[in-house]
């Protein structure tokens, strides 16, 4: 007994010395298992990356992603449109995020799979869907074709795999140009306030969201605009970053040109001040969209401009973003601190169980996706068919009572459905599962959202995550990231049925769905926890049918050859004038001209024929135009700037032909006679 009692006491000494020693060393232990706590919290040095490349459609007949209008088809280039990529790592934990805004009308999902897909076949699991941000500045002046739900193919008469293949070539080749210049570096941040450009096209439902909520703002638009500048150790700057809601409606939809509209102008602008030549090394300068979903460049939502009046108007709206956007670059001083960290989570948005304390007091749900009529009558910007503000409760000529009642569910409340998109066989004709990320660099964190935010959805969400963050943390939107799934009006919002209401897919509680689930991610993200993957989204690229017509062949006078001239240049112009050429052509879908052009404006320097202009610049214009059945013109205008030295110029164009006889595609150069400039 006295032996047993013995090793008792010796086991139990040794046991409380054990806890003793445990609680001793438990902080230590703690450390050892998040190294990246301590280190990281006053890191103010990051590897960052920046590239851009082209990712430029088919610029003829191909329909126009944006306004869903099936007259509106490509026929020539205003603008390219670039993907813009940044790579940022912390290297006190290894971490790093991909970020990349494209000038495109949305981020469809197909898109970021096939992307994510590339990028670990070169590089492993360093890259995957948690850590890759891909997001669109929402320009309507854009091919489309490149979503594989039914519903945004609609009115493009399919889905195009070229434009669908250009678009994640180019948003790789900038991700792997950014993964090559990444460099110690510093990022700093500055926001300020932009006013007088930006205008609520839906003021009646804003007005009914709760006045003591209201009184928390100074307008009915979001007019912050928030910019990260990246610098080098060595001094030199890598670019910028800013976010900025305002929608890319500046061109209206009798618009035929490709162009990146304001914040396509704006990002043209401020590459340009940088003498960026769009090249491997290049400054590179991203203007990413916000909560823009009823926000609208044009005065109370009235139509913007075609034509000259278009280009006016898209530098009415885009000159002020370069330039708050250069005085913010100028002035930034806070120097981001921290960690680079990252969650996402998979969500099926039509099945969401929203708690009371995230609604209204109650336990609400979201419904099967549908949009609804009023969404067909479209916006100020941009009108349908119909008139907005069609409800159940409104006994009007356009839908009686009766009728509407039957078209819709108690779920979507007072939304008359015209389609229920997520219920569609085979496959929903919207997404369901809907990717929800947030990305922290230092002490910002972005919120990824796969939707159009009206101002105060954007502003609810922006509180709902920063509730769960630190106090010194910058919150900023990215709207249209990842995934597109129409618009998230506010429950208050939504009973007026205006466009962005009818839009709204999931139900009037859609946004109390996800400020909820967003609310998880930041939670998530500040005590260091993972989340669920959710349920994976189908990936439908492989069961898209191409049904884009390609160029049969392309044709010309007997006369004539590829490249000849219909109509020349005048022998002399003046500053300010409009050089206009036509050529004799073949079809801009036989080949994209990626990272290249469709045109050139020479100068002659030394005896020797230098471009000074291509297809990119704000000055030029590509047009083209059927003629019979297999004809093309292509006609090439030169705004002369008032600035431009006097001597001697010409126009040269890049096209490329198809033979009916061999199916096989060549190239040809066309030239316009030299002229004058004085």
């Amino acid at each position: 007994m006295e032996s047993f009692n013995l090793v008792y006491n010796r086991v139990s000494h040794l046991f409380l010395w054990a806890v003793f020693l445990l609680l001793l060393y438990l902080p230590a232990f703690s450390f050892a298992d998040n190294p990246s706590q301590q280190s990281c919290q006053n890191n103010t040095v990051f590897n960052v990356g920046a590239g851009i490349f082209d990712i430029t459609g088919p610029a003829a007949e191909e329909g126009m992603m944006g306004y869903a209008m099936i007259g509106q088809q490509t026929a020539g280039i205003l603008q390219r449109l670039w993907a813009r990529a940044f790579i940022i790592e912390s290297p006190c934990n290894g971490k790093r995020i991909v970020f990349v805004n494209a000038d495109l009308g949305q981020l469809f999902q197909g898109i970021k799979q096939q992307v994510v897909r590339k990028l670990q076949a070169k590089y492993g699991d360093r890259y995957s869907n948690d850590n890759v941000l891909l997001t669109a500045t929402h320009t309507h002046s854009g091919p489309g074709g490149f979503s594989t739900y039914t519903l945004y193919n609609l009115t493009i008469f399919g889905f195009n795999r070229e434009n669908f293949n250009t678009i994640v070539e180019g948003i790789v080749s900038a991700i792997d140009r950014a993964k090559a210049n990444m460099a110690p570096a510093t990022i700093k941040l500055a926001s300020g306030q932009l006013i007088g450009i930006s205008y609520n096209r839906s003021p009646q439902a804003y007005l009914l969201n709760p006045q003591n909520e209201r009184d928390q703002y100074l307008s009915d638009t979001d007019t912050e605009m928030t910019l990260i500048r990246f610098d080098r150790l060595d001094g030199k700057p890598i670019g910028l970053l800013n976010w900025f809601p305002l929608h890319g409606v500046s061109m209206n939809n009798k618009n035929h040109l490709i162009t990146g509209d304001n914040k396509g102008y704006a990002e043209y602008m401020f590459e340009k001040a940088f003498l960026s030549d769009n090249g491997p090394t290049a400054f590179v300068a991203a203007f990413a969209q916000a909560n823009a979903g009823d926000v609208s460049p044009n005065p109370y939502g009235h139509e913007g401009g075609e034509g000259l009046a278009g280009i006016k108007a898209i530098e009415a709206a885009g000159k002020p973003q370069y330039e708050k956007a250069k005085e913010l670059f100028d002035q930034a001083e806070e120097v981001i601190t921290g960690s680079v960290d990252y969650k996402q989570t998979f969500v099926a948005m039509d099945k969401v169980t929203v708690l009371p304390e995230n609604a209204d007091g109650q336990r609400r749900y979201t419904c099967p996706a549908a949009i609804g009529i009023s969404m067909l009558a479209g916006t100020q910007d941009g009108e349908g068919v119909g008139k907005q503000g069609v409800t159940c409760d409104t006994v009007n000529q356009t839908l009686p009572t009766l009728v509407c009642q039957l078209i819709t569910t108690s779920c979507q409340r007072e939304k008359p459905i015209a389609v229920e998109t997520g219920t569609q066989k085979p496959h929903p004709w919207t997404p369901n599962i809907l990717p929800l990320q947030l990305v922290k660099i230092g002490n910002l964190v972005i919120v990824a959202a796969p939707v159009e935010l009206t101002t105060m959805s954007g502003r609810r969400i922006k509180k709902a995550v920063a509730s769960h963050l630190p106090n010194q943390t910058h919150v900023v939107l990215s709207a249209l990231a990842n995934a597109y799934a129409g618009y998230v009006a506010t429950h208050h919002e939504y009973p007026l049925q205006r466009y962005e209401a009818a839009s709204t897919h999931f139900g009037p509680w859609e946004l109390a769905a996800l400020q909820q689930e967003f609310g998880k991610l930041a939670q998530a993200l500040t005590e260091g926890r993972t989340v669920p993957v959710g349920p994976i989204p189908e990936d439908l690229t492989p069961i898209q049918i191409n049904a884009q017509p390609g160029v049969i062949l392309d044709d010309k006078p007997v006369a004539k050859k590829f490249g000849d001239l219909y109509q020349d240049v005048k022998a002399q112009y003046r500053p300010g004038d409009r050089v206009q050429v036509i050529f004799w052509g073949g079809h801009p879908k036989n080949n994209f001209h990626t990272q290249h052009t469709f045109l050139s404006v020479q100068q002659l320097v030394n005896g020797q024929w230098v471009s000074i202009r291509n297809d990119n610049d704000w000055d030029t214009e590509f047009h083209w135009q059927r003629r019979g059945a297999a004809y093309s013109w292509i006609t090439i205008i030169w705004r002369i700037p008032s600035s431009m030295p006097a001597g001697l110029y010409r126009v040269v164009h890049y096209g490329d032909w198809k033979s009916g006889w061999s199916g096989h595609i060549f190239p040809y150069t066309g030239f316009s006679s030299a002229f004058n400039v004085s």
